[in-house]
C-alpha cells in the first residue's frame, strides 16, 4: 500500500491505448498508478488527470527499468506488463529480422525485465501480475510470424513464471485479446499507414475496445486474493476465431 492508503500499481504502456485506458480504469477504482511509457509528454498529462505517477520508461532499457523500480520502492500490489507491439505483416520469407527482433525485445524481453525488477516489491506486497498476452500467442496465422512468435513466447513466460511462484502470495494472470481496435497498434504495425491499418476493422460492426480490456484488467486485479485467473482469452462476438471474422461490407 501506498501512503495515502492506495493499492499501488504499474502500467507500462501506459501513453496510449489499452495502456492509458487501464491506468485511467485503475484509478478509477482506487488504485494509485505508476504510468510508464517511453512518450513522457503523455503520461505527464495522464498521471495529472488520474492523481497518479509517471515515469520514463522504455522496457527494453535495462537503466529505464530500473529508475522504474526505484520509483516503485519496497511494495507493489499489481503489474499490468502491457507494453508490446506488432511491426510489420510480411511472410516469413521476406521476413524483416530487425523488426523481429523488436518485436521480441518488447514483447518477451521487456515483460521478463520487468518482472524481475519489480517482483521482489510484487511479492512483499502480494501482488498480482498481469500480461497482456494476444490470440496470436495461441494460433499461428499467415504474414504475421514475428509477432506470432513472439506473443507465444510471452505465454510461455507467464506459464513459467506462475509456476516458479507457485509458493509465494503472487498471482499471474494473461490476457489475451483477439481483435481490439485501440489507438495506434494497427497504424504502428503498417508503418503509418492508415488505409492498411483501417482494412484491419473494416465491416466490423463492434471490434472490442480498450475499455472493454481496461474492464477486463481491473476484474482480474480485484479478484480475491486467493482467486488466479490463469488465462483469459478475450475476442469480440465477430471474431469466432483468427480466421472468422464477421464482416458487413
Amino acid at each position: 500500500m501506498t501512503s495515502n492508503d492506495r493499492p499501488l500499481a504499474v502500467v507500462t504502456g501506459a501513453s496510449s491505448g489499452i495502456g492509458a485506458a487501464t491506468a485511467r480504469r485503475l484509478a478509477k477504482d482506487g488504485f494509485e498508478v505508476i504510468a510508464a511509457a517511453r512518450r513522457l509528454d503523455r503520461i505527464e498529462a495522464l498521471a495529472k488527470e488520474i492523481d497518479g505517477r509517471a515515469v520514463q520508461c522504455d522496457v527494453t532499457s535495462a537503466e529505464d527499468v530500473a529508475a522504474l523500480a526505484a520509483t516503485v520502492g519496497d511494495r507493489l500490489d499489481l503489474l499490468v506488463n502491457n507494453a508490446g507491439g506488432a511491426f510489420g505483416a510480411e511472410p516469413v520469407a521476406d521476413a524483416d529480422l530487425d523488426a523481429w527482433r523488436r518485436m521480441f525485445e518488447v514483447n518477451v524481453i521487456g515483460v521478463a525485465a520487468v518482472t524481475k525488477s519489480l517482483l521482489p516489491a510484487l511479492i512483499a506486497g502480494s501482488g498480482t501480475i498481469i500480461v497482456m498476452g494476444s490470440t496470436a500467442g495461441q494460433v499461428a496465422y499467415e504474414n504475421g510470424g514475428g509477432y506470432v512468435a513472439a506473443k507465444h513466447a510471452t505465454k510461455a513466460v507467464v506459464d513459467t513464471l506462475r509456476l516458479e511462484l507457485f509458493d509465494q502470495p503472487v498471482r499471474v494472470t494473461e490476457i489475451a485479446p483477439g481483435m481490439v481496435k485501440s489507438e495506434g497498434f494497427a497504424l504502428t504495425r503498417f508503418e503509418g499507414d492508415q488505409a492498411k491499418a483501417d482494412a484491419v476493422y473494416a465491416g466490423v460492426a463492434e471490434p472490442l475496445t480498450s475499455d472493454d480490456i481496461a474492464d477486463i484488467v481491473s476484474w482480474v486485479a480485484t479478484r480475491p486474493a486467493h482467486v488466479n485467473l490463469d488465462r483469459i482469452t478475450v475476442r469480440p462476438r465477430a471474431q469466432a476465431a483468427q480466421h472468422k471474422v464477421h464482416r458487413v461490407l
